[in-house]
């Protein structure tokens, strides 16, 4: 029988060997590891590749939310909210989250929760839980909704390149200002359905655009497609890993590792 791997993320260690023990109960639930912060869970999401994790929301340092923020589309997994919040907070959560679980967590909560999960990875939708808690994380108040700025300017072939100044800024509309993030930062972009991520220096910008859109406003020559939704800046590339079936794993020199799927593989050139 396959197992889910499965990370528990939450700065309570009573709480982390309570919700431990209950999954025990489940043969097909496989504890890889435990985080007791978002930094610890960040490592081991890139090592480990979970298919599940609880999460904690409320945590010291890296919170939940900035983990979610931190981590590739393409390594994230299923994600269960563990959360001490009233039930008006958890009703917004609802809606973006796989599920959630109420401290003290009940075993027929945790089943249920559970329950969906399975149901998820059999029909692999992963993607599309990856999509709302982007959403999520664009609707907070922290994080209002971004967009791409036509700044009207042009890119290195003269085409409209309104995310572009000077060929070394990408702009960005939050609200009534244009935030020019400069492009030697951005480490990497990853994509859910019509929300972005991009990763630069210690900030991620979550706006509504599309890999599309952003791949017209970039230079090719300095960032290329590795994944169907992941552009990587290769000057920020410091070495390739093989993987299984003939993908492989970019780390970056923040440690970041991204996945270059086989479609990609002969397309991107690392000697740029």
């Amino acid at each position: 029988m396959s197992t889910i791997r499965t990370l528990i993320v939450d700065d309570e260690p009573l709480a982390r060997r309570g919700l431990e023990l209950r999954l025990h109960k489940h043969a097909d639930i496989e504890i890889v590891a435990e985080a007791g912060n978002g930094r610890e869970a960040f490592h081991a999401i890139s090592k480990l590749k979970p298919e599940l994790m609880f999460l904690d929301v409320q945590m010291p340092g890296v919170d939940g939310f900035a983990l979610l923020r931190a981590v590739p589309a393409t390594l994230m997994p299923l994600t269960v909210f563990v959360t001490a919040y009233d039930q008006y907070a958890l009703a917004a959560f609802a809606a973006s989250a796989l599920d959630y679980l109420l401290k003290p967590v009940e075993d027929a909560r945790l089943d249920q929760a559970l329950a969906r999960a399975r149901e998820q990875l059999t029909q692999r939708a992963a993607s599309d839980q990856c999509e709302q808690l982007l959403k999520l994380i664009a609707s907070l108040p922290d994080r209002p909704a971004l967009n791409l700025a036509d700044a009207g300017a042009t890119n290195g072939n003269g085409n409209a390149g309104g995310a572009r100044d000077g060929g070394d800024r990408l702009a960005i509309r939050d609200g009534q200002r244009i935030v020019r993030v400069e492009l030697d930062s951005i480490q990497w972009i990853d994509a859910a359905g019509d929300y972005m991520c991009i990763h630069a220096g210690n900030e991620t910008h979550v706006l509504r655009a599309t890999m599309r859109d952003l791949e017209r406003r970039l230079d090719a020559r300095r960032f290329q497609r590795i994944h169907r939704s992941t552009i990587v800046n290769l000057a920020r590339v410091r070495e390739m890993r093989p993987h299984l079936n003939g993908e492989y794993f970019l780390v970056l020199d923040s440690g970041h590792e991204l996945k270059l799927s086989r479609s990609y593989k002969d397309k991107v050139n690392l000697l740029n």
